[in-house]
């Protein structure tokens, strides 16, 4: 019995020897590791730390014992900590928690890597690669705005190369009568082609600084879609393509404004006809499909290519912007249409045909909530603009017999053009060049209207319009005052009607326009 004992006592002395040997190893290999290493007791209290510690610490691996270990204990996972090291720095360390034992008891053995340069590296790298990609879009960017530029360039001196090559040809005296009408109607085409890029990019200008804004009233969708199309009617007519309509009337109101509805239409028109060959087909639909209205436009040109589909609404994006391209334009139209739909609370899609050729545009307003009145007037379409958008004839101009006019503007060609329009309406025109000789001529003439330009020389129109109503009544003071100016946004009319301007009409101004203002602010209502 005592060998027994004797025997059993050599085994568990040997047990603790081999034990404590291989503590030891344990301790030897751990102390010798690049790694930080911590054995953490089940209460969180550091019990050892190895002399790698004292690097990511900042303090020896004695002043670590016995302190808590502060960080998360996820046993069998990797994760960062930020620790703070010597001098005060932050450093990230990668650390690894395994269950482990330490003098018997179990513990955690949490090993740590300083991967601070490591992650400084991938920061830079990730930098970097930002930086090439700011640098490549910036480059994208200039790209683009070059083309943009230069197609500008193109759009706009397009339409003058018509204008100027027909002038000069007008200007001869020795066109036929057929040839002088070809030529006035082609000047209009483009003046007006010309106006409307010039109106786009100004669109563009309010929807980036957020200055676009609505007019909102009760309107009625197939009005405002027949006055687009009799705008664009001549424009199709002249390709032969054929504009095919399906309206739903008496289907409910939309709350937005007219003329921006209009505008949207336009556009979606103008650019169906665009790609539409001739002899090709354009069609309008418009549906009510429970609370929200549709307007469907599609063609049956070549389609939208699938790769560009995402940018279709994008400003400034065409499908192509080449110099060899077959179809023109500022590539604004679509990017304004998604604007305005957007502002009145709809949406648009753009896809392609099913089974057929040709490109799909569908909007989708919702109805107003309110119902229609019953009486036979408020049934008129309030959003059909065609009597406001359609050039007049001047044969059809109010007359102005014996009415005195001042017009004042420094640009000689403007002048000449008003004097000339004012004068086929029977008005007696006095022009000037500058505030100070049209307030020297109101106070002498005493005509019964001024129109001015804001943009003149030394003494703009804002001055000159304040001078004339600090005058007394019966030198002018109160003479009626149009302000013609090609400053057309909205704060130049708020600014022109603030100063004491009666009415702002932005150019180009239309002679039936212009002519029926004078007539109304001078109550000149007789026609010719």
């Amino acid at each position: 019995m005592v060998n027994e004992t004797e025997s059993l006592k050599q085994q568990l002395e040997q047990c603790a020897r081999e034990l404590q040997a291989r503590e030891e190893r344990f301790r030897s290999v751990i102390s010798r590791s690049a790694d930080g290493i911590l054995i953490v007791d089940g209460s969180g209290i550091v019990r050892f730390a190895n002399p790698a510690t004292e690097s990511l610490f900042g303090r020896t691996a004695e002043r670590l014992v016995g302190t808590a270990f502060g960080f998360p204990v996820v046993v069998g996972e990797t994760t960062e900590i930020d620790i703070i090291s010597k001098g005060g720095q932050m450093a990230v360390a990668e650390m690894r928690v395994v269950e482990s034992v330490w003098e018997g008891e179990a513990a955690y053995l949490a090993s740590l890597r300083d991967i601070t340069e490591r992650k400084r590296a991938e920061q830079e790298r990730a930098d970097l690669i930002r930086e090439q990609a700011a640098r490549q879009q910036a480059e994208i960017a200039s790209r683009a705005k070059d083309e943009f530029l230069a197609t500008l360039s193109h759009e706009l001196r397009t339409p003058l190369n018509a204008i100027f090559g027909w002038t000069r040809l007008l200007a001869s005296h020795d066109l036929s009568d057929e040839l002088c009408k070809q030529a006035i109607e082609t000047i209009d085409r483009n003046a007006r082609l010309q106006a409307r890029l010039i109106d786009d990019m100004l669109d563009v200008s309010r929807i980036v600084s957020g200055k676009l804004r609505l007019d909102t009233q009760p309107v009625d969708l197939p009005g405002v879609i027949h006055a687009a199309i009799e705008t664009l009617q001549s424009a199709a007519d002249a390709r032969n393509i054929r504009i095919e309509v399906g309206l739903a009337y008496g289907a409910g109101l939309v709350l937005g404004d007219a003329v921006r509805l209009q505008q949207i239409i336009s556009n979606l028109l103008s650019n169906a006809l665009k790609f539409t060959p001739r002899g090709g087909q354009v069609q309008i639909e418009l549906q009510r499909i429970n609370s929200r209205f549709e307007i469907i436009v599609s063609d049956t040109g070549p389609g939208i290519d699938e790769a560009f589909l995402p940018h279709v609404f994008d400003p400034f994006r065409q499908a192509d912007s080449t110099t060899t391209r077959k179809y023109g334009g500022l590539g604004l139209g679509l990017a304004i249409v998604r604007h305005l739909v957007e502002l009145h609370g709809g949406t648009v899609e753009a896809g392609n045909r099913t089974n057929v050729k040709g490109a799909v545009f569908t909007i989708a307003l919702p109805v107003m909530a309110v119902r229609q009145s019953k009486d036979p007037l408020a049934r008129q379409p309030s959003g059909h603009l065609a009597d406001a958008s359609r050039p007049a004839l001047v044969d059809r101009l109010p007359a102005l017999n014996g009415l005195k006019v001042l017009v004042v503007d420094d640009d000689a060609d403007a002048r000449q053009l008003l004097c000339a329009i004012l004068e086929q309406c029977g008005a007696e025109v006095i022009a000037h060049g500058s505030s100070a000789e049209a307030l020297a001529a109101l106070q002498q003439l005493k005509p019964d209207i001024l129109v001015s330009d804001i943009g003149l020389p030394e003494e703009d129109g804002y001055a000159l319009i304040e001078k004339v109503r600090s005058l007394e009544p019966e030198s002018s003071g109160r003479i009626p005052a149009v302000a013609l100016t090609a400053y057309a946004r909205a704060e130049d009319r708020l600014r022109a009607l603030s100063a004491g301007y009666n009415m702002h009409v932005p150019k180009p101004v239309e002679p039936a326009e212009l002519a029926v203002v004078i007539a109304s602010l001078t109550g000149h209502s007789r026609k010719r």
